[in-house]
């Protein structure tokens, strides 16, 4: 779907603007942004519908998750820290299937136009991409670019000339290294619970996501959007 480029102020980086749409997500002293959550959940529901249809709404049930997760965004480090989240870490979004995980860690990001947006790619596109080019594939994604990898855990084995990989497994094991070493962030979004991610993928991978990791998660009865 076609959307309207979101941009910012220079001056007050608190203004967004769609198209013509001025959206002030709150109050700019000239050096840091106070920001007003309200007002942010407003913006997100209009760039929302302008992404993802008319029938797109944030949800009131689904507002407790949406202030960790936007104080993240916006790197409200004493906030987070009260919340138990460390900025210095990735996301991984957790919750059933259909409870919107895509959809926000698509939209989010436009809460930031200012600040560069990390490449959004599906799990299962990786492996398809492995299966076609094999282990460099891997290596491709030691660099330090920030990745959000979507629906961790639906994606088959990869094959590559009749040997098995755990593509996934092994990105996230070299995500890790990246991570120690640069700050480097990689996020997730999965239906999987932490035991489930440990079965398919090992307690060494499993491991370094505790490290790697924010673990947010929708309610067990978050209810399905796509109906």
């Amino acid at each position: 779907m076609k959307y309207l480029e979101t941009t910012y102020d220079p001056k007050n980086p608190s203004i967004i603007y769609v198209d013509s749409v001025q959206y002030e997500l709150g109050s700019f002293d000239g050096k840091s942004i106070l920001y007003d959550f309200p007002k942010i959940v407003k913006y997100l529901d209009a760039k929302g519908k302008l992404m993802f249809g008319k029938n797109f709404k944030i949800y009131e049930d689904d507002h407790d998750l949406l202030l960790k997760l936007t104080s993240y965004f916006v790197q409200d480090h004493d906030y987070c820290k009260k919340l138990g989240i460390d900025t210095a870490k990735g996301i991984l979004l957790s919750g059933p299937v259909g409870c919107g995980k895509t959809t926000l860690m698509r939209l989010l990001p436009h809460l930031v136009p200012h600040k560069k947006a990390y490449n959004f790619i599906p799990c299962r596109n990786i492996v398809f991409g492995f299966n076609g080019v094999g282990f460099k594939l891997i290596q491709d994604y030691e660099d330090t670019k920030d990745y959000c990898f979507d629906d961790l855990g639906v994606e088959h084995v990869g094959r590559y000339y009749g040997k098995d990989c755990n593509v996934m497994g092994e990105i996230l094991i070299s995500r890790y290294e990246v991570f120690r070493r640069k700050g480097t962030k990689t996020h997730i979004t999965t239906n999987l619970n932490a035991e489930e991610l440990q079965e398919k993928y090992g307690e060494r991978v499993r491991s370094r996501m505790r490290e790697m990791f924010n673990l947010v998660s929708f309610s067990n009865l978050a209810k399905d959007k796509r109906g």
